[in-house]
């Protein structure tokens, strides 16, 4: 296994960065510098969504610890996609807990070394952030041996309360993840809770329902189907790939003003993918 050629620390930071929250019971997440990694069931039965930004893997085993107990190790670690800031340490973390990975089989070809992601978009219309992604790593990783893919009935490994949602857009096999009984949403970039391209608002972590960020996203029209999709579930609290958590009626509102607006709120107006995706229209 190896993570991507160019697997590198970013030199970014947040307000968040090292804080852990509490969503519900069995429910937690870890700001890692600007993304969110979330924890879900108990000492014996907990799975890790997701991994962090590259370079990062002693401070997951860090907080995994801290609340699970030294020796503790997850059942699995589950992946919300593939993108750089959400694989920075799965190497590092499978070497270490020698546990299986799952992912949308969509995802595949990104997670075995045979597909490069498209390099970030720092044309697109957006803040400062979104042109600094240039540096961002795209590289494909390989992590074949350890990788199986999400059950096809939708029902999650280990977490039998849980169900998983495809919602592409930001990556062809990104995925959400669903309790029905507490209405608990763990979104991944599909949205997220922060303007993600704009440096300022992510130092600060102005809390916000915005689209998928920009500078990655490449199908605008599947984007906005998964939030379409996700809304309609009514969710409760949600966790999102960047951004703090929000809950209630702002953020009913806050996902619905989005589903209404997402051409104007969401949808750049110019970009790399904006324009790939209007010429397959025409």
């Amino acid at each position: 296994m190896n993570q991507s050629d160019d697997n590198a620390f970013i030199p970014m930071t947040s307000v968040s960065d090292g804080k852990r929250r509490d969503v519900k019971p069995g429910v937690f997440y870890y700001t890692n510098q600007v993304v969110n990694v979330v924890f879900i069931g108990e000492a014996e039965n907990w799975v890790l969504m997701d991994t962090g930004m590259p370079g990062s893997a002693t401070q997951i085993k860090a907080a995994a610890a801290e609340h699970f107990g030294k020796d503790s190790r997850p059942k699995a670690i589950i992946l919300t996609h593939g993108h750089f800031d959400h694989t920075g340490n799965i190497v590092a973390l499978v070497d270490e807990w020698k546990v299986p990975v799952y992912a949308h089989p969509l995802e595949f070809p990104f997670l075995t070394g045979e597909q490069d992601y498209p390099e970030p978009d720092s044309s697109v219309e957006g803040g400062l952030l979104a042109k600094l992604s240039v540096v961002f790593p795209h590289k494909a990783i390989n992590i074949e041996e350890a990788l199986q893919p999400l059950p096809a009935d939708h029902t999650m490994p280990f977490l039998k309360e849980w169900t998983w949602i495809h919602t592409p857009g930001h990556s062809p096999g990104h995925v959400s993840f669903f309790r029905k009984s507490d209405k608990v949403l763990i979104a991944g970039d599909a949205f997220v809770t922060v303007r993600q391209d704009s440096l300022y608002k992510v130092l600060v972590q102005k809390e916000e329902v915005n689209g998928p960020p920009r500078y990655l996203t490449t199908d605008w029209d599947a984007a906005k189907r998964s939030v379409i999709r996700l809304a309609a579930l009514d969710p409760e609290i949600a966790v999102t790939g960047h951004g703090t958590t929000m809950q209630g009626e702002a953020l009913r509102q806050g996902l619905q003003k989005l589903v209404d607006e997402f051409d104007t709120m969401a949808l750049p107006e110019h970009g790399k993918f904006v324009n790939e995706n209007k010429q397959k229209q025409q």
